[in-house]
């Protein structure tokens, strides 16, 4: 098992929720951190909260403008080295029905979840390659292995993500590239509060799930882990990562979701 303590690792989504929370475990883990999202500010509150503050730089970046991505790549790493691990953690949700939601929400889950995050792993790769070493872990869900109703948008994108990774690992491990692919279920953050609705304004209500999902830093510990393993899939989760072993029964698993009270 390799340790992640003092890699170089690039974090997206590192304001809030998950990928906050892994700030402040790599930081007491003596990792040198890039931290990215669109919010500066909140970046900034998240870096005065750790201990060691000169390890840490911000990169502000919006996915969803993905043409951007090879000129903060280029940047990032002439001014702060090689980079170890990259973690694909930024993404928005969704809760609205097909019939209800309008084309532009599906565009903006797949530019920010899906395109983005491509353009960002694929403008790292060449820097990867050169290094014979590197490692992207990617935060999809336990939607990319299996759909749930209100979702039909975010599943597509996270499926999305699962197909490109799984080639990635197989055309590039022979340069030393590991992929690890985290796929969380219910996670005590804000994504439900933020998640987009059928006219793509934000949902901006928590959900009962959500709310009880697991704590964010035990995710955390358990998603650091599964990194310094070099798992090709960890699945975090409650009882709903029973939808992950019920794939092979397929008519029983549409039941099963359908049955449960989740939205």
């Amino acid at each position: 098992m390799a340790s992640i303590d003092g890699k170089t690792v690039w974090i997206t989504g590192a304001s809030s929720g998950i990928g906050e929370a892994l700030t402040y475990l790599l930081d007491k883990k003596n990792c040198k951190l890039i931290l990215s999202s669109r919010k500066k500010e909140e970046l900034q509150r998240v870096k005065n909260k750790c201990h060691n503050q000169n390890s840490i730089h911000i990169v502000c970046l919006d996915l969803a403008v993905y043409e951007t991505m090879p000129n903060i790549v280029t940047d990032v790493v002439a001014e702060y080295g090689p980079i170890d691990i990259l973690i694909n953690n930024a993404g928005i949700s969704q809760r609205s029905l097909i019939a209800e939601t309008e084309f532009d929400v599906y565009k903006k889950l797949m530019d920010v979840n899906y395109l983005g995050t491509v353009a960002l792993t694929k403008a790292l790769l060449p820097h990867f390659i050169k290094n014979k070493n590197g490692h992207f872990a990617t935060v999809t869900s336990l939607m990319g292995k299996f759909g749930s109703p209100y979702r039909s948008g975010y599943c597509g994108a996270k499926h999305a993500l699962h197909g490109f990774f799984d080639v990635l690992r197989m055309e590039h491990e022979k340069d030393g590239i590991s992929v690890t692919l985290i796929c969380p279920g219910f996670v005590n953050t804000n994504v439900a509060k933020n998640a987009l609705t059928a006219d793509g304004s934000s949902q901006n209500a928590q959900d009962t799930a959500t709310q009880n999902g697991l704590p964010v830093e035990y995710f955390a510990k358990k998603m650091t882990r599964a990194i310094e393993k070099r798992k090709f899939e960890a699945y975090i989760a409650r009882i709903e990562k029973i939808g992950i072993y019920l794939r092979i029964f397929p008519k029983l698993l549409h039941r099963v979701v359908l049955r449960s009270t989740v939205r």
